[in-house]
C-alpha cells in the first residue's frame, strides 16, 4: 500500500463537495474515484426530503464512472468537514466491493487521512 495521500483525488474530492445539496443535514461530502485508465469522476451527496431517495457522494462518483463504461477503479477519496477522517456509509461500502476498488482514502477538509482496503471497510461484503 502507498504512504502517501492522492493528491489529485483528495482535492477533486474537495472540489465535489462544493456541489452538495445537503439542506436537511447540513453535512456536505464530496468523492473522486479514479479509473484504470486514469480518469478522475467526483460525486456530492445529494439530499431529498424523503431520505431514502437521498444519495451519498462515493455512490455518485462511482455512478458517474461506471455511466460512462468504467468497470475499473483504482483509488477512491472521501472528504467532508469532520474532525476525523470521514468514514463511508454501509451501502457505499458494499458499492465499494462490488467494483473491488483496492485504495480508499478517508480524509477531512483539514487535510488528515486514512488509506483503508475495501476488506478493511467491509470484511464480509456481500457477494453472489
Amino acid at each position: 500500500m502507498a504512504a502517501e495521500l492522492d493528491r489529485e483525488l483528495y482535492e477533486a474530492a474537495c472540489r465535489a463537495r462544493k456541489d452538495s445539496y445537503s439542506p436537511y443535514s447540513h453535512f456536505a461530502v464530496g468523492a473522486a474515484v479514479r479509473a484504470m485508465d486514469g480518469r478522475i469522476f467526483t460525486g456530492c451527496n445529494i439530499e431529498n426530503a424523503s431520505y431514502g431517495l437521498s444519495l451519498c457522494a462515493e455512490r455518485c462518483a462511482i455512478f458517474a464512472g461506471v455511466k460512462e463504461g468504467v468497470r475499473a477503479f483504482t483509488a477512491l477519496c472521501v472528504t467532508a468537514d469532520t474532525s476525523e477522517p470521514v468514514s463511508p456509509c454501509g451501502a457505499c461500502r458494499q458499492v465499494m466491493a462490488e467494483f473491488a476498488i483496492p485504495r480508499i482514502f478517508l480524509t477531512n477538509l483539514r487535510g488528515a487521512w486514512k488509506e483503508m482496503t475495501g476488506a478493511e471497510l467491509l470484511p464480509y461484503s456481500f457477494k453472489l
